[in-house]
């Protein structure tokens, strides 16, 4: 008899001390003996504090080979997952939240503002411009209304591309550059505290 296992990359448990392996990880089970594997115990959390704690695949192994001797589990997923323990539902205060939101808009809007500022500095846009509009007209305008005003149309148009939305309308399904660097940075940070946890583990055990 098979036992399907996906552990997952991490958990958010609430107030529940008793950790189950359907917590943890989806699991299929091919023969009828074990369909309850899912509800098998595989950890208590000690602490009342909210707390980070590591599990591994192998844990998972045990915990089943040890109630089914004779099933053959084969893991699919994750070999580790981090549990992230909150001993209670926070919620969010909405008048901090709009406050975080203003400040990272203006923080965004002044970095923006300075880098658009600082490559045109760097590339003589002005002076560009200027070029443009005297091969085009004969006349030699560093801020003619007829090129920069386009340009802007367009410099905003292209940033509008190439993040994929604008305010809540998205242009394709394709994930923004955003949520890609998100994505990549929640899995950098699951992998350092996992291993950082892995190193107080290994540090306990000596």
């Amino acid at each position: 008899m098979d036992i399907y296992i996906k552990p997952k990359q991490k958990v958010i448990i609430i107030n529940k001390k008793a950790i189950f392996v359907k917590d943890v990880c989806d699991i299929f089970v091919s023969g009828g003996e074990c369909q309850d594997a899912g509800n098998l115990p595989l950890l208590n959390i000690k602490s009342d504090k909210d707390t980070e704690i590591a599990v591994s695949v192998i844990d998972i192994v045990k915990a089943l080979n040890q109630k089914y001797p004779n099933v053959t589990v084969s893991n699919l997923g994750e070999t580790d997952t981090l549990i992230e323990y909150k001993s209670k539902e926070k919620k969010p205060i909405k008048f901090i939240e709009i406050l975080k939101v203003v400040f990272i808009c203006l923080i965004l809007f002044a970095g923006s503002a300075t880098t658009i500022m600082s490559f045109h500095a760097d590339a003589e846009i002005p002076e560009i411009f200027g070029n443009i509009h005297y091969l085009a007209f004969g006349e030699y305008r560093e801020n003619a209304p007829i090129i920069t005003i386009p340009y802007t149309i367009g410099l905003g148009t292209g940033i509008i591309v190439f993040f994929n939305h604008f305010s809540k309308k998205y242009i394709t399904k394709d994930p923004t550059p955003i949520e890609v660097q998100m994505t990549t940075y929640e899995n950098e940070t699951i992998t350092s505290i996992l291993a950082s946890l892995d190193k107080k583990k290994d540090k306990g055990n000596q």
